[in-house]
């Protein structure tokens, strides 16, 4: 749910009419920034205020059913073909190449796939990306295996230069300085994921990936070659957060440093 901060900063960029060539999203980047493509200004904040309590988004209850602590059926059916409906017309027609990141439990590497219509395939890639070890059952799609994107590559900023866009904007949700520690729940994972050794290995050093990652990000932020807006301190929101008026704080918080950040951003965009 720190991804509300993002949601928050998409937002004003929608509102403010800008735009991209390309993007890519990692976990919720992948399940909130397809908002981005289709222009649904303020979707996923207002779905998620008003399911967050209920207990078929996200429960221990839909976990022991479904094996999936956010309900896949719900999350990926029932709300974007009905209750809050995802504009795949939209998103199809608008010409931003849209890339999300899994992680592949077999090879323990990031795997790419490029949105195009906001259709079943799409929208499997979408739960792949957000579907957190431990508490969600793996994604087939594609002929992968596969589960959250952000253990193999947390920040896509790398392949979308490999893939030619060589002035990014990055969005992160920690504050500046903020560096990973070895999870505590590592052995956890060693002991449900064991068929899937590769994966065990990348979900174990994860923090060191991460860490370097946020080296190399300040490098280019330093550079001018991409431009990162992130919060000023830390969010304070727990991953699975169901209070909505905590919901509600960390889009402002977005929203605002957006705000704040646009005349740099529209010159950075204009270079």
């Amino acid at each position: 749910m720190r991804g509300m901060f993002t949601c928050g900063v998409l937002d004003v960029l929608m509102e403010n009419g800008i735009t991209f060539d390309g993007a890519a999203g990692i976990s919720a980047g992948a399940v909130f920034g397809c908002n981005f493509k289709s222009r649904q200004i303020g979707r996923p904040i207002r779905y998620n205020k008003k399911y967050c309590r209920d207990p078929r988004y996200c429960s221990i209850w839909s976990l022991i059913k479904t094996g999936n602590l956010y309900n896949a059926d719900f999350c990926y059916k029932d709300i974007p073909d009905s209750l809050d409906p995802f504009d795949r017309k939209t998103f199809k027609n608008n010409p931003l190449e849209f890339f999300i990141g899994a992680t592949d439990l077999k090879t323990g590497k990031c795997v790419y796939h490029k949105c195009t219509d906001g259709g079943k395939t799409d929208i499997k890639w979408m739960q792949a990306s957000a579907s957190m070890p431990l508490v969600s059952r793996p994604v087939s799609v594609d002929g992968h295996l596969l589960l959250d994107g952000a253990i193999a590559d947390s920040v896509p900023y790398k392949y979308m230069e490999q893939k030619g866009y060589n002035r990014n904007l990055i969005i992160l949700t920690q504050p500046d300085g903020y560096r990973k520690e070895k999870s505590e729940l590592s052995f956890l994972v060693k002991i449900v994921l064991r068929k899937y050794p590769a994966f065990v290995r990348a979900a174990l050093s994860r923090y060191k990936m991460y860490n370097k990652q946020m080296e190399e990000i300040k490098e280019r932020e330093q550079k001018g070659t991409s431009f990162v807006i992130r919060p000023p301190e830390s969010l304070g929101i727990s991953r699975t957060e169901n209070n909505p008026d905590e919901l509600e704080r960390v889009y402002q918080m977005g929203r605002r440093e957006a705000k704040r950040a646009l005349p740099a951003l529209k010159r950075f965009l204009a270079l």
